[in-house]
């Protein structure tokens, strides 16, 4: 699949090294989605921990480190051009970016292998790869 613009855009401040897997993440995967968020401000972080959407205000979405650039994207699975939440589309996607991370040889960590918030459109570069 190719990535739409609005996944590009959104990608655009996110580190190089994660960009390259959703690319390559992208043309392997068997189930189409777009990069709904890359770069977050801390109020918008605020705002997602506030409704429960999020658990942190350390979020690896907020640009930091040297490049000021953002350690996280999420996705969201489309079928049929529209937007689904279920969880076993994310189950694919996940297969298609940690064999993107693999082939791209970059370490990444996924939401959903969390134990405690199961984030299944999250990925992000792990902090002791990329302390940012």
């Amino acid at each position: 699949m190719q990535l739409n613009k609005r996944s590009l855009d959104n990608l655009v401040g996110v580190h190089p090294d994660l960009v390259r897997v959703v690319h390559r993440g992208a043309e392997t995967t068997s189930v189409n989605f777009i990069v709904t968020e890359g770069v977050r401000t801390l109020a918008r972080q605020k705002q997602l921990v506030a409704s429960g959407a999020s658990q942190t205000l350390n979020s690896r979405h907020i640009p930091g480190g040297p490049a000021n650039l953002s350690h996280a994207i999420d996705v969201a699975a489309v079928v049929g051009g529209q937007v689904r939440w279920d969880w076993p589309l994310y189950e694919k996607i996940a297969v298609a970016m940690k064999l993107a991370a693999q082939l791209e040889a970059v370490p990444i960590e996924w939401g959903g292998d969390w134990r405690s918030f199961k984030d299944g459109p999250h990925y992000q570069l792990p902090w002791s790869s990329y302390p940012g």
